[in-house]
């Protein structure tokens, strides 16, 4: 089977890609051989999400032959002619998408507008030039694509379906981003405005809990993953057991 990993866990395992050969067992008994090779895993646990054929998956998924396991760090937040590189429209309208060019806001405002809609919500998340005081040169972005692009259709249908809204897009940016650059866009039509800012700022929050992207920020001094966390709903690999040999930090 094929194993990813991402962010600050490829770092640690030294690879993006392994492949495995397993008879049998189940996504703990995975994620413990990993662990007993790389114990910083463990120290890690509570944060790790695991991933099953682009879905996220509970430690006691059982695993069959050609399964694509992800390793998932937690969240910061087509065609070839096409801008995106992974792109998911319904037939609602809805838009989905991953980029590595700047992102065309009034292209995507267009391709949601219609005529019964009085108000458009676009909400960008901008790089800023420093972190707490610490002066940022860049930033670099990285998601497992697939994967991505689907939890971001999955939650903008959701978002959908629960305010009075015409149509949502999401589109994020991946690579590297200077400063001032937009790295995500939200945008939401709707025949009046509280509904599309309530969706635009729900969008925003749980994308940046629920979707697997990560940030690396460089400085003139070094270079970091930046922190996130998950949404509470997201079953964390904390209920792996020990490896032998190594504690239990907590």
């Amino acid at each position: 089977m094929r194993v990813l990993f991402f962010g600050l866990l490829r770092d640690i395992v030294g690879c993006a890609e392994d492949t495995v050969q397993m008879e049998g067992g189940t996504l703990r008994t995975l994620f413990d051989q990993y662990a007993a090779r790389f114990p910083k895993l463990t120290g890690l646990a509570s944060s790790i999400v695991l991933a099953r054929n682009q879905s996220f998956a509970p430690l006691e998924t059982p695993l069959e032959h050609g399964d694509e396991i992800a390793f998932l760090p937690p969240v910061s937040g087509g065609a070839s002619d096409s801008p995106y590189t992974h792109l998911i429209e319904d037939e609602s309208g809805n838009f989905f998408a991953l980029t590595r060019v700047p992102i065309d806001v009034q292209s995507v405002n267009r391709r949601l507008l219609a005529g019964t809609d009085g108000a458009i919500c676009a909400f960008e998340g901008v790089v800023r030039n420093n972190t707490k005081g610490r002066a940022t040169q860049f930033l670099d972005y990285e998601c497992y694509e697939a994967m991505a692009v689907k939890m971001m259709a999955e939650l903008g249908r959701e978002i959908a379906g629960q305010h009075a809204i015409g149509r949502i897009a999401m589109v994020h940016r991946l690579g590297r981003m200077e400063i001032g650059e937009a790295s995500v866009l939200i945008s939401v039509t709707a025949p009046h405005r509280r509904p599309s800012f309530d969706a635009a700022l729900e969008g925003i929050n749980r994308l940046k809990k629920l979707v697997p992207i990560w940030k690396k920020e460089h400085f003139v001094d070094g270079e970091v993953w930046v922190d996130g966390e998950w949404d509470d709903s997201v079953v964390r690999a904390t209920g792996a057991s020990t490896p032998t040999g190594t504690s239990d930090p907590s």
